[in-house]
């Protein structure tokens, strides 16, 4: 009997009116477009790209920060409705890219951890809240004394420990992971992810895994989506996607990853021309511009995501 997934998006966009005044329209920006995706519990789906191609909306999409202007959520196989965001959001919890802004400087460790429960656990004793939070501490690899302390007194590994602890104190079933190691030290980055990778299993979490780094990705994704100014342009498992890349641009990405055998030689793909504005993707396929492969069908039709487990929005795919 297959897994269901705890979490399904079907098409789903972002849309943002930008501009505009009294005698002007505004302009319409598409962030994110048609995107669809299913998160299974102990798995993790990494979403990859270059800045401004719609990971962090689609992350603020998934925890309910903000409405899809189109498509839908569904959560256990409900549809996630904006009337039932507070008492869904406890499902959903994000550890965001920065561990020196997310946390309150005023607050102490165990308040900080602790806060979550007397927002939504107000039935919760006092000493039940801060044992939660001490087991918590234990678990993100922190000592007992560090409850009693400020953020300023920790490092920026043990910043975002502490962050995962807090994210972790509703026992959510869908953890969003937006750039979580990219402010860390490359010494630390290691410790972090293992330490996410231990309680994914321990936890049987679902994580949406936001990033620009190919080289993290390839040590804790199971599935990979790769996206261009808020479209998907390619989708399959870690090792389809990064063994035989179909999408022009996942191969360019592919081979500016550095790797650490020296006798291994790699092509690099240089990719030429200027990023497309959001505001204005040209028409037909908006990697068009860019690609070496790009032919008149390509400049006037959109291709879509097709292929069977491993698809590329191409319709000259590679391999």
């Amino acid at each position: 009997m297959s897994q269901a997934p705890v979490m399904t998006a079907e098409n789903l966009a972002r849309h943002y009116e930008v501009g505009g005044g009294l005698f002007r329209k505004p302009q319409v920006l598409k962030a994110v477009q048609q995107v669809d995706f299913e998160l299974y519990a102990g798995k993790t789906l990494a979403v990859v790209g270059e800045s401004g191609c719609g990971k962090s909306t689609l992350a603020r999409l998934v925890t309910m920060i903000e409405e899809p202007t189109l498509g839908s959520l569904k959560l256990d196989g409900k549809d996630v409705l904006p009337q039932h965001w507070a008492s869904l959001r406890q499902s959903v919890q994000i550890v965001f890219q920065d561990p020196y802004g997310s946390l309150n400087p005023r607050q102490r460790i165990g308040q900080i951890l602790m806060e979550p429960l007397v927002i939504n656990r107000p039935d919760m004793s006092k000493k039940d809240r801060e044992e939660k939070a001490r087991e918590m501490i234990r678990l993100v690899g922190l000592r007992p004394e560090h409850f009693d302390r400020y953020p300023h007194m920790f490092s920026g590994g043990q910043r975002q420990r502490i962050a995962i602890a807090r994210a972790l104190m509703l026992e959510p079933k869908v953890l969003v992971l937006d750039e979580p190691v990219s402010a860390l030290d490359l010494s630390i980055q290691s410790s972090v992810l293992n330490l996410l990778i231990d309680i994914q299993e321990r936890m049987g979490l679902a994580y949406l895994f936001i990033s620009h780094d190919l080289s993290v990705v390839k040590h804790v994704a199971d599935d990979v989506i790769v996206m261009y100014l808020g479209r998907a342009v390619e989708k399959g498992t870690k090792e389809e996607v990064f063994g035989n890349p179909r999408h022009p641009y996942a191969k360019a990405l592919l081979s500016a990853t550095p790797v650490a055998d020296p006798e291994l030689r790699k092509e690099r793909i240089k990719l030429t021309g200027e990023l497309p504005s959001p505001l204005a993707v040209p028409p037909g396929c908006a990697f068009a511009p860019r690609c070496w492969k790009a032919q008149d069908k390509c400049r006037a039709e959109t291709p879509k995501l097709d292929g069977g487990e491993h698809q590329a929005a191409c319709f000259f795919p590679e391999g």
